[in-house]
Protein backbone atom coordinates (compact mmCIF):
# COMPACT_ATOMS: atom_id res chain seq x y z
CA UNK A 1 0.00 0.00 0.00
CA UNK A 2 2.91 2.12 0.47
CA UNK A 3 2.79 2.80 -3.88
CA UNK A 4 0.11 4.81 -2.77
CA UNK A 5 2.39 8.04 -2.65
CA UNK A 6 4.87 8.34 -5.04
CA UNK A 7 8.64 7.86 -3.81
CA UNK A 8 10.20 11.27 -2.34
CA UNK A 9 13.77 10.68 -2.59
CA UNK A 10 13.42 13.44 -5.39
CA UNK A 11 11.35 16.31 -4.12
CA UNK A 12 12.38 19.15 -1.83
CA UNK A 13 13.58 18.93 1.85
CA UNK A 14 10.33 20.53 3.02
CA UNK A 15 7.80 18.82 0.22
CA UNK A 16 9.20 15.18 1.03
CA UNK A 17 8.98 15.47 4.83
CA UNK A 18 5.22 16.54 4.39
CA UNK A 19 4.58 13.35 2.07
CA UNK A 20 6.68 11.26 4.69
CA UNK A 21 4.49 12.04 7.19
CA UNK A 22 1.66 11.88 5.01
CA UNK A 23 2.25 8.75 3.94
CA UNK A 24 3.29 7.61 7.70
CA UNK A 25 -0.30 9.01 8.97
CA UNK A 26 -1.69 6.87 6.23
CA UNK A 27 0.48 3.75 7.13
CA UNK A 28 -0.78 4.11 10.82
CA UNK A 29 -4.73 4.37 10.23
CA UNK A 30 -5.36 2.11 7.31
CA UNK A 31 -5.54 -1.44 9.17
CA UNK A 32 -7.55 0.07 12.34
CA UNK A 33 -9.69 2.76 10.34
CA UNK A 34 -9.67 3.05 6.78
CA UNK A 35 -9.83 -0.69 6.24
CA UNK A 36 -12.94 -1.48 8.80
CA UNK A 37 -14.74 1.27 7.28
CA UNK A 38 -14.55 0.86 4.00
CA UNK A 39 -15.64 -2.95 4.35
CA UNK A 40 -18.46 -1.55 6.25
CA UNK A 41 -19.68 0.57 3.67
CA UNK A 42 -19.45 -2.06 1.03
CA UNK A 43 -21.72 -3.94 2.96
CA UNK A 44 -23.87 -1.37 3.50
CA UNK A 45 -24.14 -0.93 0.24
CA UNK A 46 -24.64 -3.81 -1.37
CA UNK A 47 -27.35 -4.86 1.04
CA UNK A 48 -29.27 -1.48 -0.27
CA UNK A 49 -28.00 -2.33 -4.18
CA UNK A 50 -30.07 -5.86 -3.61
CA UNK A 51 -33.16 -3.70 -2.23
CA UNK A 52 -33.07 -1.84 -4.88
CA UNK A 53 -32.45 -4.98 -7.26
CA UNK A 54 -34.95 -6.69 -6.30
CA UNK A 55 -37.99 -3.74 -6.03
CA UNK A 56 -36.73 -3.15 -9.92
CA UNK A 57 -37.11 -6.80 -10.96
CA UNK A 58 -40.31 -7.17 -9.21
CA UNK A 59 -41.59 -4.07 -10.91
CA UNK A 60 -40.50 -5.76 -14.14
CA UNK A 61 -42.28 -8.63 -13.91
CA UNK A 62 -45.80 -6.98 -12.59
CA UNK A 63 -44.98 -4.44 -15.62
CA UNK A 64 -44.75 -7.46 -18.00
CA UNK A 65 -47.66 -9.66 -16.75
CA UNK A 66 -49.84 -6.29 -16.84
CA UNK A 67 -48.35 -5.40 -20.58
CA UNK A 68 -48.53 -9.04 -22.00
CA UNK A 69 -52.12 -9.58 -20.03
CA UNK A 70 -54.00 -6.39 -21.17
CA UNK A 71 -54.51 -5.33 -17.56
CA UNK A 72 -53.76 -2.06 -16.65
CA UNK A 73 -56.09 -0.87 -14.44
CA UNK A 74 -57.49 1.98 -16.71
CA UNK A 75 -58.78 -0.59 -18.93
CA UNK A 76 -60.62 -2.19 -16.33
CA UNK A 77 -63.36 0.62 -16.14
CA UNK A 78 -66.35 0.27 -18.77
CA UNK A 79 -66.60 4.42 -19.45
CA UNK A 80 -68.79 4.00 -22.53
CA UNK A 81 -72.26 4.00 -20.40
CA UNK A 82 -70.47 6.93 -19.00
CA UNK A 83 -69.65 9.34 -22.15
CA UNK A 84 -72.61 8.05 -24.25
CA UNK A 85 -74.89 9.56 -20.60
CA UNK A 86 -73.10 12.68 -21.04
CA UNK A 87 -73.57 13.02 -24.40
CA UNK A 88 -77.68 12.03 -24.66
CA UNK A 89 -77.92 13.92 -21.12
CA UNK A 90 -76.07 16.58 -21.39
CA UNK A 91 -75.51 16.44 -17.77
CA UNK A 92 -71.98 17.17 -17.69
CA UNK A 93 -70.32 18.49 -14.29
CA UNK A 94 -68.62 21.47 -13.51
CA UNK A 95 -64.67 21.11 -13.83
CA UNK A 96 -62.15 24.27 -12.14
CA UNK A 97 -58.95 24.13 -14.55
CA UNK A 98 -56.11 25.47 -12.16
CA UNK A 99 -53.01 26.92 -14.18
CA UNK A 100 -50.34 28.16 -11.63
CA UNK A 101 -47.59 29.86 -12.74
CA UNK A 102 -44.69 32.53 -11.56
CA UNK A 103 -43.37 34.45 -13.95
CA UNK A 104 -43.84 32.44 -16.75
CA UNK A 105 -43.32 34.76 -19.19
CA UNK A 106 -42.08 32.14 -21.79
CA UNK A 107 -44.81 29.88 -21.86
CA UNK A 108 -47.91 31.03 -20.46
CA UNK A 109 -49.65 31.76 -23.56
CA UNK A 110 -49.59 27.73 -24.47
CA UNK A 111 -50.77 26.43 -21.00
CA UNK A 112 -53.45 29.64 -20.86
CA UNK A 113 -54.49 28.83 -24.87
CA UNK A 114 -55.02 24.54 -24.50
CA UNK A 115 -56.68 25.10 -21.28
CA UNK A 116 -59.37 27.53 -23.30
CA UNK A 117 -59.37 24.77 -25.82
CA UNK A 118 -60.39 21.91 -23.75
CA UNK A 119 -63.83 20.30 -25.18
CA UNK A 120 -66.05 20.47 -22.76
CA UNK A 121 -69.47 22.82 -22.66
CA UNK A 122 -68.46 26.47 -21.62
CA UNK A 123 -71.09 26.52 -19.09
CA UNK A 124 -69.86 23.43 -17.43
CA UNK A 125 -65.94 25.11 -16.84
CA UNK A 126 -63.72 27.26 -15.32
CA UNK A 127 -60.40 28.11 -16.13
CA UNK A 128 -58.88 29.86 -13.30
CA UNK A 129 -55.04 31.35 -14.27
CA UNK A 130 -53.48 31.80 -10.40
CA UNK A 131 -50.97 34.17 -11.23
CA UNK A 132 -48.17 34.85 -8.21
CA UNK A 133 -45.81 36.64 -10.75
CA UNK A 134 -43.53 39.52 -9.23
CA UNK A 135 -42.72 40.62 -12.20
CA UNK A 136 -44.74 43.65 -13.63
CA UNK A 137 -44.59 43.01 -17.12
CA UNK A 138 -45.37 39.45 -16.82
CA UNK A 139 -48.04 40.01 -14.50
CA UNK A 140 -49.90 42.20 -16.90
CA UNK A 141 -49.30 40.30 -20.08
CA UNK A 142 -50.73 37.27 -18.31
CA UNK A 143 -53.50 39.03 -17.58
CA UNK A 144 -54.34 40.57 -20.72
CA UNK A 145 -54.05 36.94 -22.11
CA UNK A 146 -56.94 36.34 -20.04
CA UNK A 147 -58.93 39.25 -21.16
CA UNK A 148 -58.27 38.23 -24.64
CA UNK A 149 -59.62 34.30 -24.03
CA UNK A 150 -62.40 36.47 -21.53
CA UNK A 151 -63.56 38.28 -24.61
CA UNK A 152 -63.83 35.25 -27.33
CA UNK A 153 -66.54 33.98 -24.80
CA UNK A 154 -64.32 31.70 -22.49
CA UNK A 155 -65.32 31.87 -18.54
CA UNK A 156 -61.54 32.40 -17.01
CA UNK A 157 -60.89 33.79 -14.21
CA UNK A 158 -57.21 35.55 -13.67
CA UNK A 159 -56.56 35.68 -9.34
CA UNK A 160 -53.39 37.02 -8.11
CA UNK A 161 -52.36 37.79 -4.34
CA UNK A 162 -50.34 39.57 -2.60
CA UNK A 163 -47.85 36.96 -1.22
CA UNK A 164 -46.92 33.80 -2.08
CA UNK A 165 -47.43 32.29 1.21
CA UNK A 166 -47.31 28.22 0.50
CA UNK A 167 -46.04 29.00 -3.30
CA UNK A 168 -48.03 26.43 -5.48
CA UNK A 169 -49.69 24.65 -2.78
CA UNK A 170 -51.12 28.13 -1.30
CA UNK A 171 -51.90 29.40 -4.81
CA UNK A 172 -54.05 26.47 -5.65
CA UNK A 173 -55.24 26.66 -1.85
CA UNK A 174 -56.60 29.90 -2.00
CA UNK A 175 -58.08 29.10 -5.32
CA UNK A 176 -60.74 26.65 -4.52
CA UNK A 177 -61.50 28.89 -1.71
CA UNK A 178 -63.35 31.06 -4.65
CA UNK A 179 -67.12 32.02 -4.83
CA UNK A 180 -67.63 30.52 -8.32
CA UNK A 181 -65.73 26.98 -7.13
CA UNK A 182 -68.51 26.22 -5.00
CA UNK A 183 -70.03 24.28 -7.70
CA UNK A 184 -67.25 22.41 -8.96
CA UNK A 185 -67.20 18.87 -8.66
CA UNK A 186 -63.52 18.27 -10.10
CA UNK A 187 -60.41 20.19 -10.75
CA UNK A 188 -57.86 19.85 -13.17
CA UNK A 189 -54.37 20.76 -12.98
CA UNK A 190 -51.54 22.07 -15.12
CA UNK A 191 -48.43 23.45 -14.79
CA UNK A 192 -47.57 26.74 -16.86
CA UNK A 193 -45.84 24.64 -19.52
CA UNK A 194 -48.22 21.90 -19.61
CA UNK A 195 -50.64 21.99 -23.24
CA UNK A 196 -53.55 19.55 -22.53
CA UNK A 197 -55.16 18.13 -25.30
CA UNK A 198 -58.54 19.34 -26.55
CA UNK A 199 -60.26 15.71 -25.57
CA UNK A 200 -58.16 15.71 -22.20
CA UNK A 201 -61.24 16.20 -19.59
CA UNK A 202 -63.45 13.82 -21.61
CA UNK A 203 -60.89 10.95 -21.53
CA UNK A 204 -60.44 11.85 -17.77
CA UNK A 205 -63.70 13.12 -15.87
CA UNK A 206 -65.70 9.91 -16.98
CA UNK A 207 -64.03 7.80 -14.77
CA UNK A 208 -64.41 9.86 -12.03
CA UNK A 209 -67.96 9.68 -12.60
CA UNK A 210 -68.32 6.26 -13.38
CA UNK A 211 -66.53 5.27 -9.97
CA UNK A 212 -66.96 7.22 -6.67
CA UNK A 213 -63.81 5.19 -5.04
CA UNK A 214 -61.56 6.71 -7.20
CA UNK A 215 -59.87 10.55 -5.86
CA UNK A 216 -57.91 11.25 -9.03
CA UNK A 217 -56.78 10.31 -12.61
CA UNK A 218 -53.12 11.01 -13.31
CA UNK A 219 -52.49 11.23 -17.58
CA UNK A 220 -48.41 10.54 -18.57
CA UNK A 221 -45.94 13.58 -19.80
CA UNK A 222 -44.72 14.14 -23.08
CA UNK A 223 -41.64 16.26 -23.52
CA UNK A 224 -41.77 18.64 -26.32
CA UNK A 225 -37.92 19.70 -25.91
CA UNK A 226 -36.43 16.13 -25.15
CA UNK A 227 -34.47 16.52 -28.18
CA UNK A 228 -32.80 19.92 -27.66
CA UNK A 229 -29.84 18.28 -26.10
CA UNK A 230 -27.93 15.64 -24.65
CA UNK A 231 -29.29 16.47 -21.60
CA UNK A 232 -32.87 16.74 -21.78
CA UNK A 233 -32.52 13.36 -23.74
CA UNK A 234 -31.24 11.39 -20.35
CA UNK A 235 -34.14 13.17 -18.92
CA UNK A 236 -36.68 11.65 -21.27
CA UNK A 237 -34.94 8.26 -20.07
CA UNK A 238 -35.42 8.42 -16.08
CA UNK A 239 -38.62 9.96 -16.57
CA UNK A 240 -40.02 7.40 -19.36
CA UNK A 241 -38.77 4.61 -16.56
CA UNK A 242 -41.56 6.84 -13.81
CA UNK A 243 -44.49 6.38 -16.24
CA UNK A 244 -44.35 3.37 -17.71
CA UNK A 245 -43.37 1.13 -14.86
CA UNK A 246 -43.81 2.83 -11.69
CA UNK A 247 -47.07 4.63 -12.10
CA UNK A 248 -48.41 1.73 -14.17
CA UNK A 249 -47.27 -0.40 -11.18
CA UNK A 250 -48.53 1.70 -8.20
CA UNK A 251 -51.77 1.85 -10.46
CA UNK A 252 -52.55 -1.80 -11.51
CA UNK A 253 -51.47 -2.88 -8.64
CA UNK A 254 -52.18 -1.07 -5.26
CA UNK A 255 -54.28 2.07 -6.43
CA UNK A 256 -51.58 4.28 -5.17
CA UNK A 257 -48.91 6.42 -7.03
CA UNK A 258 -47.26 9.76 -6.24
CA UNK A 259 -49.75 12.69 -7.94
CA UNK A 260 -47.33 14.40 -10.53
CA UNK A 261 -48.80 18.25 -9.25
CA UNK A 262 -50.03 18.44 -13.04
CA UNK A 263 -51.72 16.76 -15.89
CA UNK A 264 -54.39 15.12 -13.31
CA UNK A 265 -57.24 15.72 -12.00
CA UNK A 266 -58.93 15.55 -8.82
CA UNK A 267 -62.34 14.71 -7.19
CA UNK A 268 -62.44 17.94 -4.99
CA UNK A 269 -63.93 16.05 -2.58
CA UNK A 270 -61.21 13.77 -2.26
CA UNK A 271 -58.88 16.56 -2.36
CA UNK A 272 -60.69 18.10 0.85
CA UNK A 273 -61.60 14.98 2.75
CA UNK A 274 -57.63 14.39 2.73
CA UNK A 275 -56.96 18.19 4.23
CA UNK A 276 -56.51 20.69 1.73
CA UNK A 277 -53.36 21.35 -0.24
CA UNK A 278 -50.53 22.28 2.81
CA UNK A 279 -47.24 23.46 2.35
CA UNK A 280 -45.32 22.01 4.97
CA UNK A 281 -43.11 20.60 2.27
CA UNK A 282 -41.43 21.34 -1.21
CA UNK A 283 -43.60 18.15 -2.87
CA UNK A 284 -47.08 19.25 -2.16
CA UNK A 285 -48.43 16.80 -4.56
CA UNK A 286 -47.05 13.65 -3.33
CA UNK A 287 -48.18 15.01 0.06
CA UNK A 288 -51.61 15.59 -0.95
CA UNK A 289 -51.95 12.15 -2.97
CA UNK A 290 -50.78 10.19 0.45
CA UNK A 291 -53.08 12.02 2.84
CA UNK A 292 -55.74 10.88 0.05
CA UNK A 293 -54.57 7.38 0.14
CA UNK A 294 -54.89 7.12 4.10
CA UNK A 295 -58.41 8.01 3.72
CA UNK A 296 -59.37 4.94 1.58
CA UNK A 297 -58.97 7.07 -1.79
CA UNK A 298 -57.50 5.28 -4.94
CA UNK A 299 -56.08 6.42 -7.95
CA UNK A 300 -55.76 5.44 -11.76
CA UNK A 301 -52.59 6.18 -13.95
CA UNK A 302 -54.17 6.71 -18.00
CA UNK A 303 -51.20 5.37 -19.55
CA UNK A 304 -52.09 5.94 -23.58
CA UNK A 305 -53.07 9.68 -22.35
CA UNK A 306 -50.11 11.91 -22.72
CA UNK A 307 -50.26 16.20 -22.34
CA UNK A 308 -47.02 17.98 -24.18
CA UNK A 309 -44.77 19.45 -21.52
CA UNK A 310 -41.14 21.25 -21.41
CA UNK A 311 -38.30 19.45 -19.56
CA UNK A 312 -35.74 21.53 -17.95
CA UNK A 313 -32.70 22.15 -20.38
CA UNK A 314 -30.52 24.04 -18.31
CA UNK A 315 -28.32 22.41 -15.78
CA UNK A 316 -29.05 24.83 -13.38
CA UNK A 317 -33.34 24.88 -13.64
CA UNK A 318 -32.41 20.82 -13.89
CA UNK A 319 -30.52 21.12 -10.56
CA UNK A 320 -32.96 23.26 -8.61
CA UNK A 321 -35.60 20.76 -9.39
CA UNK A 322 -34.14 17.48 -8.96
CA UNK A 323 -32.86 19.41 -4.73
CA UNK A 324 -37.01 19.74 -4.72
CA UNK A 325 -37.84 16.34 -6.18
CA UNK A 326 -35.17 14.51 -3.63
CA UNK A 327 -35.71 16.87 -0.75
CA UNK A 328 -39.23 17.11 -0.91
CA UNK A 329 -39.74 13.10 -0.74
CA UNK A 330 -37.55 12.78 2.07
CA UNK A 331 -38.84 15.33 4.11
CA UNK A 332 -42.15 13.72 3.52
CA UNK A 333 -41.34 10.07 4.80
CA UNK A 334 -39.91 11.47 7.72
CA UNK A 335 -43.15 13.95 8.61
CA UNK A 336 -45.52 10.91 7.35
CA UNK A 337 -43.69 7.54 8.51
CA UNK A 338 -46.08 7.10 11.89
CA UNK A 339 -49.01 8.24 10.47
CA UNK A 340 -48.84 5.66 7.56
CA UNK A 341 -48.30 3.02 10.06
CA UNK A 342 -50.89 4.24 12.53
CA UNK A 343 -53.46 4.35 9.74
CA UNK A 344 -56.34 2.21 10.16
CA UNK A 345 -58.56 2.55 6.74
CA UNK A 346 -55.79 0.71 4.37
CA UNK A 347 -54.23 -2.38 4.12
CA UNK A 348 -51.00 -3.85 5.60
CA UNK A 349 -50.22 -4.47 2.01
CA UNK A 350 -50.25 -1.14 0.74
CA UNK A 351 -48.60 0.41 4.01
CA UNK A 352 -45.94 -2.07 3.55
CA UNK A 353 -45.70 -0.48 -0.18
CA UNK A 354 -46.37 3.52 0.63
CA UNK A 355 -43.76 3.08 3.12
CA UNK A 356 -40.95 0.50 1.88
CA UNK A 357 -41.22 0.36 -1.73
CA UNK A 358 -41.99 3.61 -2.33
CA UNK A 359 -40.30 5.99 -0.19
CA UNK A 360 -37.59 3.89 1.65
CA UNK A 361 -36.23 2.52 -1.28
CA UNK A 362 -37.28 4.36 -4.43
CA UNK A 363 -36.78 8.02 -2.91
CA UNK A 364 -34.00 7.35 -0.64
CA UNK A 365 -32.02 4.18 -1.10
CA UNK A 366 -31.59 4.79 -4.59
CA UNK A 367 -30.21 8.06 -4.45
CA UNK A 368 -27.69 7.14 -1.42
CA UNK A 369 -26.50 3.65 -3.03
CA UNK A 370 -26.02 5.80 -6.42
CA UNK A 371 -23.48 8.21 -5.40
CA UNK A 372 -21.81 6.38 -2.41
CA UNK A 373 -21.22 2.85 -4.03
CA UNK A 374 -20.79 4.14 -7.67
CA UNK A 375 -18.88 7.38 -6.83
CA UNK A 376 -17.51 7.32 -3.47
CA UNK A 377 -17.03 3.23 -2.57
CA UNK A 378 -15.47 2.04 -5.70
CA UNK A 379 -12.84 4.30 -5.92
CA UNK A 380 -11.57 3.62 -2.42
CA UNK A 381 -11.57 0.05 -3.04
CA UNK A 382 -9.56 0.80 -5.80
CA UNK A 383 -7.08 2.58 -3.32
CA UNK A 384 -7.28 0.17 -0.16
CA UNK A 385 -6.52 -3.24 -2.29
CA UNK A 386 -7.22 -5.28 0.67
CA UNK A 387 -11.09 -4.46 0.06
CA UNK A 388 -12.69 -7.15 -2.25
CA UNK A 389 -16.15 -6.04 -4.21
CA UNK A 390 -18.07 -8.88 -5.13
CA UNK A 391 -19.09 -8.99 -8.96
CA UNK A 392 -22.48 -9.40 -8.52
CA UNK A 393 -23.04 -6.50 -6.65
CA UNK A 394 -20.65 -4.52 -8.39
CA UNK A 395 -21.10 -5.50 -11.98
CA UNK A 396 -24.52 -7.65 -12.28
CA UNK A 397 -27.18 -5.90 -9.86
CA UNK A 398 -26.49 -2.18 -11.57
CA UNK A 399 -26.43 -4.01 -15.36
CA UNK A 400 -29.68 -5.00 -14.68
CA UNK A 401 -31.12 -1.78 -13.07
CA UNK A 402 -29.86 -0.02 -15.81
CA UNK A 403 -31.31 -2.41 -18.47
CA UNK A 404 -34.10 -2.70 -16.75
CA UNK A 405 -34.12 1.48 -17.14
CA UNK A 406 -33.45 2.11 -20.40
CA UNK A 407 -35.62 -0.53 -22.58
CA UNK A 408 -38.26 1.87 -21.47
CA UNK A 409 -36.98 4.65 -23.94
CA UNK A 410 -35.66 2.17 -27.01
CA UNK A 411 -34.71 5.32 -29.14
CA UNK A 412 -32.05 6.14 -26.49
CA UNK A 413 -30.34 2.93 -26.43
CA UNK A 414 -27.42 4.25 -27.78
CA UNK A 415 -26.93 6.67 -24.99
CA UNK A 416 -27.04 4.62 -21.89
CA UNK A 417 -23.37 5.00 -21.29
CA UNK A 418 -24.15 8.96 -20.61
CA UNK A 419 -27.46 8.07 -19.10
CA UNK A 420 -25.09 6.08 -16.40
CA UNK A 421 -22.53 8.77 -16.10
CA UNK A 422 -25.28 11.44 -15.62
CA UNK A 423 -27.04 9.86 -13.08
CA UNK A 424 -24.79 9.07 -11.04
CA UNK A 425 -23.31 13.02 -11.22
CA UNK A 426 -26.79 13.88 -10.58
CA UNK A 427 -26.81 11.61 -7.42
CA UNK A 428 -24.30 14.21 -5.72
CA UNK A 429 -27.12 16.73 -5.57
CA UNK A 430 -29.96 14.21 -4.62
CA UNK A 431 -28.45 12.26 -2.09
CA UNK A 432 -27.44 15.99 -0.58
CA UNK A 433 -30.91 16.89 -0.87
CA UNK A 434 -32.22 13.57 0.68
CA UNK A 435 -30.00 14.36 3.59
CA UNK A 436 -31.12 17.81 4.18
CA UNK A 437 -34.96 16.63 3.95
CA UNK A 438 -34.34 13.87 6.82
CA UNK A 439 -32.60 15.51 9.34
CA UNK A 440 -34.27 18.63 8.07
CA UNK A 441 -31.68 20.70 7.61
CA UNK A 442 -31.04 24.37 5.68
CA UNK A 443 -32.93 24.66 2.39
CA UNK A 444 -35.53 21.88 3.79
CA UNK A 445 -37.94 24.35 1.84
CA UNK A 446 -36.04 25.82 -0.64
CA UNK A 447 -38.66 26.58 -3.50
CA UNK A 448 -37.11 27.87 -6.89
CA UNK A 449 -39.81 27.38 -9.84
CA UNK A 450 -38.15 25.77 -12.64
CA UNK A 451 -37.07 28.32 -15.08
CA UNK A 452 -39.31 27.04 -18.48
CA UNK A 453 -37.99 28.69 -22.01
CA UNK A 454 -40.54 27.47 -24.76
CA UNK A 455 -39.24 28.72 -28.11
CA UNK A 456 -36.88 31.25 -26.57
CA UNK A 457 -34.30 28.81 -27.87
CA UNK A 458 -35.41 28.68 -31.02
CA UNK A 459 -36.24 32.03 -31.56
CA UNK A 460 -32.91 33.28 -30.62
CA UNK A 461 -31.23 30.52 -32.79
CA UNK A 462 -32.83 31.92 -35.49
CA UNK A 463 -31.80 35.66 -34.88
CA UNK A 464 -28.53 35.04 -33.95
CA UNK A 465 -27.15 32.08 -35.14
CA UNK A 466 -23.56 32.67 -35.55
CA UNK A 467 -23.37 34.36 -32.00
CA UNK A 468 -22.47 31.60 -28.68
CA UNK A 469 -24.77 32.03 -26.30
CA UNK A 470 -22.65 33.91 -22.86
CA UNK A 471 -22.96 32.85 -19.11
CA UNK A 472 -21.53 34.26 -16.10
CA UNK A 473 -18.44 32.23 -14.97
CA UNK A 474 -19.44 31.97 -11.37
CA UNK A 475 -23.05 29.90 -12.75
CA UNK A 476 -21.24 27.42 -14.99
CA UNK A 477 -18.07 26.50 -12.08
CA UNK A 478 -19.82 23.46 -9.82
CA UNK A 479 -16.69 23.37 -7.26
CA UNK A 480 -18.40 19.45 -5.47
CA UNK A 481 -18.14 18.03 -9.25
CA UNK A 482 -15.02 19.57 -10.07
CA UNK A 483 -13.54 17.90 -6.54
CA UNK A 484 -15.23 14.92 -7.38
CA UNK A 485 -13.48 14.80 -10.62
CA UNK A 486 -10.36 15.27 -9.26
CA UNK A 487 -11.10 12.72 -6.61
CA UNK A 488 -12.15 9.93 -9.39
CA UNK A 489 -8.96 10.76 -11.69
CA UNK A 490 -6.60 10.40 -9.02
CA UNK A 491 -8.15 6.70 -8.71
CA UNK A 492 -8.23 5.90 -12.45
CA UNK A 493 -4.65 6.78 -12.17
CA UNK A 494 -3.72 5.07 -9.25
CA UNK A 495 -5.63 1.81 -10.57
CA UNK A 496 -4.04 1.76 -14.30
CA UNK A 497 -0.42 2.16 -12.33
CA UNK A 498 -0.77 -0.66 -9.53
CA UNK A 499 -4.67 -1.88 -9.69
CA UNK A 500 -5.72 -5.72 -11.43
CA UNK A 501 -9.92 -5.22 -11.87
CA UNK A 502 -9.20 -2.32 -14.70
CA UNK A 503 -11.92 -0.09 -12.84
CA UNK A 504 -9.88 2.66 -13.99
CA UNK A 505 -11.85 2.66 -17.42
CA UNK A 506 -15.12 3.55 -15.40
CA UNK A 507 -13.63 6.02 -13.07
CA UNK A 508 -11.72 8.07 -15.86
CA UNK A 509 -15.14 8.12 -17.80
CA UNK A 510 -16.86 8.99 -14.21
CA UNK A 511 -14.80 11.54 -13.71
CA UNK A 512 -14.66 13.04 -17.50
CA UNK A 513 -18.38 13.28 -16.64
CA UNK A 514 -17.89 15.07 -13.56
CA UNK A 515 -15.47 17.47 -14.73
CA UNK A 516 -17.79 18.53 -18.14
CA UNK A 517 -20.57 19.64 -15.70
CA UNK A 518 -18.50 21.03 -13.04
CA UNK A 519 -17.46 23.31 -15.44
CA UNK A 520 -20.84 23.80 -17.36
CA UNK A 521 -20.33 22.15 -20.63
CA UNK A 522 -24.35 20.42 -20.46
CA UNK A 523 -27.55 21.47 -20.93
CA UNK A 524 -28.48 24.34 -23.31
CA UNK A 525 -26.68 27.73 -22.39
CA UNK A 526 -28.66 30.93 -22.80
CA UNK A 527 -27.54 34.39 -22.76
CA UNK A 528 -27.87 36.62 -19.72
Amino acid sequence: MGRLFPATNLLPHGQGDAVENFRFVWREIRAPLIIPMVRMAVWICGVMSVMLFVERVYMAVVIVCVKLLGKQRYTKYKLDAVREDLEMKGSYPVVLVQIPMFNEKEVYRLSIGAACGLSWPSDKIIIQVLDDSTDRITRALVEMECLKWMSKGVNIKYETRNNRNGYKAGAMRDGLKKIYVKDCEFVAIFDADFQPEPDFLSRTVPFLLGNPELGLVQARWRFVNSDECLMTRLQEMSLDYHFSVEQEVGSSMYSFFGFNGTAGVWRIQALMDAGGWKERTTVEDMDLAVRASLKGWKFVFVGDLSVKNELPSTFKAYRYQQHRWSCGPANLFRKMIKEIILCDKVSMWKKFHVIYAFFFVRKIVAHLVTFFFYCMVIPLSVLVPQIHLPKFVAIYIPSTITILNAICTPRSLHLVVFWILFENVMSLHRTKAAIIGLIEANRVNEWVVTEKLGNTIKQKASIKLSKKPRSLAGERIHTLEILMGIFLSYCAIYDLLFGHDHFYIYLSLQASAFFIIGFGYVGTLVSN
